[in-house]
């Protein structure tokens, strides 16, 4: 579990050059491993992700996937990772069996291997009955529940995971859940982004907590209880300890 899958090293960056977003920013998400990445609204989180992603370039330091990075390699480094958005993003013209087929058809999935995945995430978010919907059909949950059926059946490398549950029914925050932590237990490295501590504190193994984007606290729940001197805290009372001034 020590293998640093995702590495973010000295990252500064932003929008533009000379007004920077993220300054020195230094986190890794390890291999079987969940990461919650918290932090208020303009702490730098979707930032962050962006140039994880590859859609922004850093002014400092770098991102890195297995060692490579989007400037080594850019189709490859975008087949290491699925991203799962907080706002679903579909194509009209397309059924929700297309949208698999396209994905596995980027990823190069197997045929039958496709049909394999692709059948037990539709069994298991119950959705068979509308594989030949199009998304105007679907509600936000819904459209929310095809963003994250297309990122597990490619089982890639890295998850970047950005308020996941927003959006869904109890029955597909349990599926998303269970299936989010059985691509755990296959060796994935997880960065989860969200708001609801509570299923972060229950779910990841570690935490970044970002404000004014910086990490100001990282660790897992009882390191974190140790450097703020919070023995009894729970990752709500930590957060709010750590960006208090914000909230005055």
């Amino acid at each position: 579990m020590d293998a640093e899958v995702l590495k973010i090293k000295e990252l500064t960056g932003g929008y533009h050059p000379k007004k920077p977003v993220l300054h020195n920013i230094n986190f890794s998400v390890r291999k079987e491993e969940i990461v919650g990445l918290i932090g208020l609204n303009g702490a730098g989180k979707s930032t962050t992700i962006k140039h994880i992603l590859g859609l922004l370039q850093s002014e400092k330091g770098y991102v890195s996937i297995n060692e490579m990075t989007y400037q080594d390699n850019l189709n490859e480094y975008r087949r290491s990772y699925a991203y799962i958005p907080e706002t679903p993003i579909l194509y009209d013209e397309l059924t929700l069996w297309e949208h698999l087929e396209l994905t596995a058809l980027a990823y190069g999935l197997e045929k039958d291997l496709f049909e394999q995945r692709a059948n037990r995430l539709l069994e298991e978010f119950r959705m068979q009955k509308m594989k030949k919907w199009y998304p105007s059909h679907f509600s936000k949950g819904m459209r929310q529940k095809v963003m994250i059926m297309s990122a597990f059946l490619i089982e890639p490398p890295v998850y970047i995971v950005d308020e996941p549950i927003v959006g869904l029914d109890p029955i597909g925050i349990q599926s998303f859940l269970t299936f989010l932590s059985d691509m755990r237990k296959k060796g994935a490295a997880i960065l989860m982004s969200t708001h609801i501590l509570a299923t972060a504190e229950r779910y990841c193994d570690r935490f970044v907590i970002l404000h004014q984007g910086r990490v100001v606290l990282e660790g897992t729940l009882e390191e974190m209880r140790q450097k703020t001197k919070l023995p009894n805290a729970t990752l709500d009372d930590i957060y709010i300890e750590m960006t208090k001034e914000e909230l005055v």
